[in-house]
Order: C-alpha cells, then sequence, then structure tokens
C-alpha cells in the first residue's frame, strides 16, 4: 500500500457560519492522505494518483463557502474519490487560522477519514 501525501496546502477562502467569515474570508490550510494498493512495482504516473490534479479538485473546493469545515472534508473526500475509484482510504484535515472566537490565539481544524 502507498500513502500519498498532500501537506499544508494554504487557502484564503470565505467558509464558516458567521456573517463575518462571509464577507472578510480566512486563511485555511489543507492535509490530505491517500492510499493506494499496488501490487506492482510502480514506473508510471498512469499506475498511482496524479497529485497535481488532486490539488487542482482541493483548489476549486476550496473556493465555494461553505458553513461547516466538516461538511468541507467530507465534500473534499467524496470528490477526490470520484477522480480515482482506486483510492482505498482518504484523510482530509481543514484547519481555519484565526477563527472568530473571542481571545482565542490560533487555529481550529477538523479531520474526516473515510475509508472505501
Amino acid at each position: 500500500m502507498f500513502t500519498i501525501n498532500l501537506h499544508n496546502l494554504n487557502f484564503f477562502s470565505f467558509h464558516g457560519v458567521h456573517e463575518e467569515e462571509k464577507i472578510l474570508g480566512n486563511n485555511f490550510v489543507v492535509h490530505v492522505s491517500l492510499c493506494i494498493l499496488s501490487t506492482e512495482s510502480i514506473s508510471s504516473l498512469e499506475q498511482t494518483i496524479n497529485y497535481a490534479s488532486v490539488y487542482k479538485i482541493i483548489k476549486q473546493r476550496m473556493s465555494i463557502p461553505t458553513a461547516l469545515l466538516e461538511t468541507l472534508a467530507q465534500d473534499l473526500a467524496q470528490e477526490i474519490h470520484v477522480f480515482d475509484e482506486r483510492i482505498k482510504s482518504i484523510s482530509i484535515t481543514v484547519e481555519k487560522k484565526d477563527p472568530p472566537i473571542p481571545n482565542i490565539s490560533g487555529s481550529v481544524s477538523v479531520n474526516y477519514k473515510k475509508d472505501y
């Protein structure tokens, strides 16, 4: 089994339940891990998952405002799996930098894992 990771993908998006988040936006970081089975030696891109294509899916989905990070993570997992059904499991973390919580210094995140 191979795990393909995309780490620290940075986006400026408008996700959140509060009106100010929908107007002002925020910084988000996405981490994705994809597991695929392979019984043969991989020597071509067609035998694996093209991470550039996966990034394109993530970038496109991050541009669609979504109220909940949980929904966003589930949607990302579904869209990536539809792209390539050889994926046996996927883990997505969506981190919101500087959430609109009084006196917080840090970030919040959700992690979603799905086995297929």
